[in-house]
Order: structure tokens, then C-alpha cells, then sequence
């Protein structure tokens, strides 16, 4: 008899705990409504509307109709279109990411050895960060690289006859990787606080020991950098991947001459909003988030043979 007595005293805590837990949790999680909702109407909600249109032909002005993977089949079998997008794409990434972590890393090591004014310094380069993404920028880069621009017109004073480079083919995506490079704050403050964090005794007991500056530098501070290496790495691919803004101003929305500018990204933002093809498009939005789920989930199963933490 003892144990139904039990069971029914432990049913009556749970009862009465249950209302304590809501009244204890409740200004929790009425402070989490406002994101809740967010996170639900504006994201959850319009990411499973997409993942439902891409198994769809949807134009905006009719039902969707089912029509399973034929999307995903055209994607992979008969858009050539796509393959010059991801062409652009790949290369855009494999271009600009590199440079700019070389070039943030620089200038973050610069800075590290200790100059006068650095927040001023340290705030004017990573302005281009905050305005490089603009529509305002974009444009100003088209006008500098534009056949009549600043750019040539400073490379003809030195006896330079400098192209169209933004309607040139051979030159045009370097336009912006340069402009992609050129917003190398964020990740220069992010490399600026790592190195902040590395002992300076071990760079003393280096120099006693007779290692040059460049040693130091590949066995002393890109070891110890490497987390913070690694985590610029994966944030910028990303947003390299996702890259629209630049693209679609400096070629006025058509990819450039011969697809040299076509972003995928722009390809997506044509395939909806200009030939109004949604479910398409959105096949190619999950397409772009499953590729930039295999990038992610490599960098890390592999950062593990080259990432060192203090363990």
C-alpha cells in the first residue's frame, strides 16, 4: 500500500510544481516573444513556404502546382546558365576571400606593433566594412572603373591606355573582388583582438633562442591565430557565397558581359523577380543553403588536422 501512496503523493507535487515552473519562467519567456514571433513569421515560416515552392511552378499570379523535382532535375541537367553562375561564384570565393584575411591580417599585425591614434585608425579602415555592401558604394565603384572613370584616367597620366573594366569580360569580376577586398575591416579587428591575446613572452624567448621575424611568425602567431583564422575563414566564404549588392548594381542587374559578373545570387534574384519563375528560384535558394552546408560542415570536420587550441 505504501507504494500507490507514493506515486500519487509524487503526482501531486508534479501538479503543484507545474504552475510554480510557468509563474518562475514566465517573464523568460515573455521577453523571448518578440524574437519568437520574428523567428517564426520571418524566418522559420518563409524558409518551409520556399522549401514547399521549390517542389512547385509558381509565377506569383497563379496556385503553385506540383510538379515534384523537376527543378531540381532542370538545375542539374539542363541550366547551363547555373553551371556560369557557379563558375563566377567559385571563383569570386576562391579570389576574394584569401586576399582579404592576407590583407586584414597584415595591416591587424601592423597595428598590433603600437602606433599612435590606433582607434582612429582602427575605425577608419573598418569603415569600408559597414559601407561596402551599399548601393551608394557599388555605384561609386562602377563610375571609378567605368572606361571614362578615375581609375583610368590616373593610368593615363603615366602613359596607360586602361580598358572598360567593368564591361570587359577579362576584367570585370576582378573589379569586385578588388571591392570585396577592399572591405577588410571586420575581419581585422577579429585577427587585431587575437593577436592581443597571444603571450608576448614567447616572442622574447624566440628571439633569445635566435628565430628570425618570420619564423616567429609561421611557428609563434599563425598557430596560436589559427582559431581566429578559422573562424574568418568560414564567416567570410559565407558572405562571399551570399554576395548580391555589388553584382547586381555594377552590371545593372544583367550579370555583366558573357555571365562575367552572373553571382548565383543574382542568377536566383532573376529567375523570381524578373521572369517570375518562384518555385525555380526557390530550388536554387536551397541549393545555395545545402552548398553553403557542405562548405561548413568540411571546414569543420577538417579543421581539426590544422586548427590548434590551447589543449
Amino acid at each position: 500500500m505504501s507504494v500507490p501512496s507514493a506515486s500519487v503523493a509524487s503526482a501531486g507535487r508534479q501538479q503543484t510544481s507545474a504552475p510554480g515552473w510557468l509563474s518562475r519562467n514566465a517573464a523568460g519567456y515573455l521577453f523571448l516573444t518578440p524574437w519568437l514571433l520574428g523567428f517564426l513569421g520571418l524566418t522559420l515560416g518563409p524558409a518551409l513556404a520556399s522549401l514547399y515552392l521549390s517542389f512547385t511552378d509558381y509565377d506569383l499570379l497563379q496556385s503553385p502546382n506540383f510538379v515534384g523535382a523537376d527543378n531540381y532535375i532542370r538545375i542539374g541537367t539542363a541550366d547551363p546558365k547555373f553551371a556560369a553562375a557557379m563558375k563566377v561564384t567559385l571563383l569570386y570565393v576562391v579570389l576574394s576571400v584569401p586576399l582579404k584575411l592576407i590583407f586584414a591580417l597584415a595591416l591587424a599585425m601592423a597595428f598590433n606593433r603600437g602606433i599612435r591614434g590606433l582607434p582612429v585608425y582602427r575605425a577608419v579602415f573598418y569603415l569600408p566594412s559597414l559601407l561596402g555592401s551599399s548601393v551608394a558604394i557599388a555605384v561609386l565603384w562602377r563610375q571609378l572603373f567605368a572606361a571614362d572613370g578615375l581609375v583610368n584616367s590616373l593610368l593615363y597620366y603615366i602613359g596607360i591606355n586602361g580598358p572598360s573594366w567593368i564591361s570587359n569580360p577579362r576584367y570585370s569580376l576582378y573589379t569586385l573582388v578588388v571591392l570585396s577586398v577592399w572591405q577588410f575591416g571586420s575581419p581585422m579587428i577579429i585577427f587585431l583582438a587575437g593577436l592581443r591575446q597571444i603571450p608576448q613572452d614567447m616572442y622574447e624567448a624566440a628571439s633569445l633562442d635566435g628565430a628570425s621575424k618570420a619564423r616567429q611568425f609561421f611557428k609563434i602567431t599563425l598557430p596560436l591565430l589559427t582559431p581566429v583564422v578559422f573562424f574568418n575563414f568560414v564567416i567570410q566564404t559565407i558572405e562571399a557565397f551570399k554576395a548580391f549588392t555589388p553584382s547586381f548594381i555594377i552590371s545593372e542587374g544583367s550579370g555583366g558581359p558573357i555571365n562575367s559578373t552572373l553571382f548565383y545570387t543574382l542568377y536566383l534574384y532573376q529567375e523570381a523577380f524578373s521572369y517570375f519563375r518562384m518555385g525555380y528560384a526557390s530550388a536554387l535558394a536551397w541549393i545555395l543553403v545545402l552548398i553553403i552546408a557542405v562548405f561548413t560542415a568540411f571546414s569543420f570536420l577538417t579543421s581539426r588536422y590544422w586548427v590548434h587550441y590551447d589543449d
